[in-house]
């Protein structure tokens, strides 16, 4: 039996898009509860659970819909997930309780802050672009005649490389500073894309190679983002600012990744002006993360933040 559109969209855009955001944001802000000096490395293992999942969820649905059927496959997932979520949900804890005086609701008031606005902003350019690699890599991929089956293992070796990338930076960053590492890895990530990818052509190679590093510093963007968002704000609005700032980066997020198949669609399916597009984007990033920085602790080079 195949699927309608509706209930694609139903399943995995709305309902695996709300319970995503309702299982992100709530763990990485209890995180953040329970450490300081060391928050981004600690914020960092935790992510690298996607990570895990990303490499293991894949494989599933590679090796076990062909023989199982894909309905069973993806009950599998759903079991995994539902003992998971179960486990976390009895563990998570939080050591202080939320401000109850200003609610747990979305804040946009808190935007007239500077330093939280322009770290706002910073996250919102980051989320525009780092999905647009995670969508368009396999398809293009297949474009340029590269095999089914690596094509789809693409992703794999995205979440390989994103493993170690989602802790490490933080483990610098706690010593260097969390915004100083989100600008290096911005820019990195715009020369993997602009460099490497742009240039890779059919190279299997070179597209691999892409994927492993885009991945690794490509990192990041989902475990430090929280932790700069925490810099900028009180302990106990942790989960309240985190959640305001994902709101409004979703619609970098919805929009970006629509946006670049626009640009696929108007150079007649070829993939150039796409990675471009993503290349600046993170080149975009990079400056909003040092404005941030600016705003928020001065311009001095050597300032730690």
């Amino acid at each position: 039996m195949i699927p309608e559109y509706y209930q694609i969209f139903l399943s995995f855009s709305v309902l695996g898009g709300l319970s995503a955001c309702t299982l992100f944001t709530p763990a990485i802000s209890a995180i953040g509860h329970w450490f300081n000096v060391r928050r981004g490395y600690a914020t960092g293992i935790a992510c690298t659970a996607g990570g895990i999942g990303g490499v293991i969820f894949p494989l599933i649905i590679l090796f076990a819909a062909p023989k199982i059927g894909f309905p069973w496959t993806i009950r599998i997932i759903a079991l995994i997930s539902a003992v998971m979520c179960t486990i976390a949900c009895i563990l998570l804890k939080t050591r202080i309780p939320g401000n109850i005086k200003s609610g747990a609701s979305i804040d946009f008031r808190a935007l007239k802050d500077p330093e939280y606005a322009s770290t706002v902003a910073a996250v919102f350019l980051v989320e525009f672009a780092v999905f647009i690699p995670y969508t368009y890599i396999t398809s293009y991929a297949v474009d340029v005649g590269v095999g089914d089956k690596i094509s789809y293992l693409l992703i794999v070796f995205l979440n390989i490389g994103a493993i170690p990338g989602r802790f490490l930076p933080g483990l610098i960053a706690d010593r260097i500073g969390r915004f100083n590492v989100m600008v290096l890895t911005s820019v990195i990530c715009a020369v993997l894309t602009l460099a490497l990818w742009l240039k890779a052509g059919d190279n299997m190679a070179a597209i691999i190679c892409y994927a492993v590093f885009f991945g690794f510093w490509s990192g990041a963007a989902i475990s430090l983002t929280p932790v700069c968002i925490s810099q900028v704000c009180a302990t106990e609005d942790i989960g309240k600012r985190t959640g305001t700032t994902f709101t409004l980066s979703s619609i970098g997020t919805l929009t970006g990744i629509p946006i670049a198949g626009a640009i696929q669609q108007r150079d007649g399916g070829g993939y150039s002006g796409l990675i471009v597009f993503g290349g600046v984007l993170y080149l975009v990033a990079a400056i909003a993360f040092v404005l941030a920085r600016g705003v928020c602790r001065g311009w001095s080079l050597k300032t730690i933040f």
